[in-house]
């Protein structure tokens, strides 16, 4: 996995002071993206074991609320074989931070499609769920320039969601994350 960008003292991305990791390499190829630097999954820097050290490091900062994995798609095939035992790590070595990711993917592709466990791989499905059951907040959906609001919280365009995953688990329907 290669990686754009390691943001510190974001307030951007979520919640609080957070730390965001910008990963490279996205299928969806949204109009009007933000960080289309990002898509060529070779772009930027391998991530490596200083990567992981500089994100540890930033979230053992009482002041820092959590990290926020963006992109590209940290969901990308070619990440998530990376970014499960990462979240594990910060789940289990930072329990008390929230764990924010962006996503290009809808929660119902992800939970519900059988289509897109075919098209897109069983295996890699399997994988993009275990890591959104450990997240806090999944932010899902392609920006869609036609959708765009500057007016809306941690998300470009309207049709993206702010998914509070415990309580979609608990309700079994997707619940949006409150402020």
């Amino acid at each position: 996995m290669h990686y754009c960008a390691i943001k510190k003292n974001d307030i951007a991305n979520g919640p609080g002071v957070r730390i965001t990791l910008f990963v490279s390499g996205c299928d969806h190829h949204c109009k009007g993206c933000h960080n289309p630097q990002t898509w060529d999954p070779e772009a930027g820097q391998i991530f490596d074991d200083a990567a992981y050290e500089q994100i540890f490091k930033e979230l053992s900062k009482d002041y820092v609320a959590g990290i926020t994995i963006s992109g590209g798609d940290p969901l990308y095939a070619g990440n998530i074989r990376q970014i499960r035992p990462l979240l594990y790590l910060i789940r289990t070595n930072f329990p008390n931070k929230t764990i924010w990711l962006y996503t290009g993917y809808t929660w119902e592709q992800l939970w519900y499609d059988d289509k897109f466990d075919v098209e897109g791989g069983i295996v890699e499905n399997q994988w993009r769920r275990a890591i959104t059951v450990m997240c806090d907040v999944v932010v899902d959906g392609e920006y869609k320039e036609s959708f765009r609001d500057l007016s809306l919280a941690f998300r470009g365009s309207s049709n993206q969601r702010l998914i509070d995953v415990a309580k979609t688990f608990s309700a079994e329907e997707v619940v949006l994350w409150e402020s």
